[in-house]
């Protein structure tokens, strides 16, 4: 069976490495996003031949879909044998849509596949947010010119060793705002903290939205692909209106050319946070589907 670790800074060249060669859109496939939610999942990692394999350490048999410069379907039984070897039921969470037919046909009739629609990533192309052109977006202008004409004195500012500690000011001061006591806000602070203390370790890129002298959004994100870029962590204060449309194009005009989609990650089956993704319009989804055996 695979030795299983912890996910480690000192991981990141090996990972990023075997994420790169997947060269997949998912949001999953950033380096920050395992590492963050490291804690949250119990992740653990382990290497197959040129292949990251990771499993959540709630499951010993339930498996992401593997990823690197090596043969999936031999990765895919090799896991197999591991579950058998563990008496439990093998399965595989986070298959992409263009590997479900492969791995189905390898599986065979004992498992189905199903999609996951809780978790597909919304993806947008990057001049639609940045220019927010059409008349489907016209509301979202709108609240842009509100903002502008109420804070003429807006300014966007990259995130940088000098003002971080500022953003993360603004972070606390959301989060109060919020009164983050759910299960989940209380699971996202955690990965939030994370990615704050491991900024620049973890490549991020980010930028503040200031109004007034003060901070009232900021954004955090990487690039998973040479032309997708995630967006991980977005925040505005619920009281400065256009505050949230405003961070979302300026950041994406303010990132390089080569991004020309982003990636602003799944709802988790809120359907308050699906209107909203939906509203701006996403060129495409990435689906995520899920491999597990039939009952009976």
């Amino acid at each position: 069976m695979l030795q299983y670790k912890s996910v480690t800074l000192e991981d990141k060249e090996w990972i990023s490495a075997c994420m790169k060669a997947a060269n997949l859109r998912g949001s999953e496939f950033t380096f920050a996003n395992l590492f963050d939610w490291r804690e949250i999942y119990d992740f653990k990692i382990a290497r197959f031949e040129d292949m990251l394999i990771i499993k959540s350490g709630r499951s010993d048999t339930d498996f992401m879909y593997p990823v690197g410069g090596g043969d999936v379907s031999k990765a895919i039984s090799a896991l197999m044998q591991e579950a058998k070897e563990l008496g439990g039921d093998f399965s595989m969470y986070g298959i992409p849509a263009s590997a479900v037919e492969a791995v189905s046909q390898q599986l065979g009739e004992e498992y189905e596949i199903l999609p996951v629609r809780d978790n597909f990533d919304y993806i947008y192309n990057r001049e639609s947010l940045a220019t927010l052109a059409g008349k489907k977006l016209h509301a979202k202008r709108n609240h842009i010119n509100n903002f502008i004409a109420a804070n003429p004195d807006w300014s966007l500012e990259p995130i940088s060793e000098e003002n971080i500690g500022q953003a993360w000011e603004m972070n606390l001061q959301w989060c109060a705002a919020q009164e983050c006591v759910s299960h989940s806000l209380r699971n996202e602070g955690c990965a939030v903290e994370s990615a704050f203390k491991n900024f620049f370790e973890l490549g991020l890129r980010g930028a503040m939205l200031k109004a007034g002298g003060r901070i009232v959004a900021y954004t955090i994100g990487s690039a998973v692909t040479d032309d997708t870029f995630v967006v991980h962590i977005e925040k505005a204060f619920a009281d400065v209106q256009g505050a949230y449309p405003m961070i979302n194009r300026e950041f994406v005009r303010s990132l390089p050319e080569n991004y020309i989609y982003i990636n602003r990650e799944d709802d988790v089956g809120d359907l308050g946070l699906r209107k909203a993704k939906e509203s701006y319009r996403p060129a495409m989804m990435y689906e995520r589907y899920i491999a597990r055996k039939k009952n009976g």
